[in-house]
């Protein structure tokens, strides 16, 4: 599986040629779902009433207004979804889909982000596209039933990647155990310290360097 940008990769032609270099082979498009950078090519699409406070070291990136999903937001992220269907995708992974717990400049509720979670995974199914839950780690035991995998950066280095470690209210083991993949990566932790614990939890981890580059090192076999 290949996880890549949506809009770098929208004329199908990468989508394409990994497809060809292995048959059956999955090809994820990565969007923001939870914030405008003004680099995309629909970045002039957004109201002003929809744009808040700036993420933090992310420059000309902003959080967005999730209620407004129902208007013009949700036309957007609908436009979004369809660049990553007629690509050839075969999931999408909506990144930022955790705003209620940040400081966007909105009052946003857990409520308002659980809703706006369920109406992008059910407008991805819509277009024939599997769905990753990134972020918004909390609500999983709700949006589990509307996510078909899990993908999801540092939770060892941020000791949230399971239930126990979470108290006992959430954790990624729950899509496991749901029968659902977890595809996981982390940056700073050597391999020692986290591989043993995501192949004894079933993820399918990573260490990857922060820069994103094809250097990577798969826990599995370790």
């Amino acid at each position: 599986m290949y996880d890549i940008d949506g809009f770098d990769a929208r004329d199908g032609a990468v989508v394409r040629a990994l497809k060809a270099d292995r048959p059956g082979r999955g090809v994820v498009c990565y969007i923001s779902a939870g914030s405008v950078e003004d680099r995309r090519a629909d970045a002039g699409r957004f109201p002003a009433s929809v744009i808040g406070k700036e993420l933090d070291g992310w420059e000309g990136e902003r959080r967005l207004d999730i209620r407004q999903y129902r208007g013009r937001l949700g036309e957007i992220m609908k436009a979004r979804l369809d660049m990553c269907g007629a690509a050839g995708f075969d999931a999408v992974e909506p990144d930022n889909v955790d705003g209620f717990s940040n400081d966007t400049g909105f009052p946003l509720r857990a409520s308002d982000q659980l809703a706006y979670n369920a109406w992008l995974a059910n407008e991805a199914h819509r277009r024939g596209l599997s769905v990753a839950l990134k972020n918004d780690v909390e609500q999983i035991p709700r949006l589990l039933p509307y996510f078909d995998f899990a993908l999801n950066e540092e939770c060892w280095s941020n000791d949230e990647c399971t239930t126990a470690q979470n108290d006992g209210a959430y954790g990624y083991d729950q899509f496991v155990q749901a029968g659902k993949a977890v595809f996981q990566v982390e940056y700073a932790l050597p391999v020692s310290r986290f591989c043993p614990r995501s192949n004894a939890q079933n993820f399918n981890s990573l260490r990857k360097r922060l820069e994103l580059g094809p250097e990577r090192t798969p826990c599995r076999g370790v």
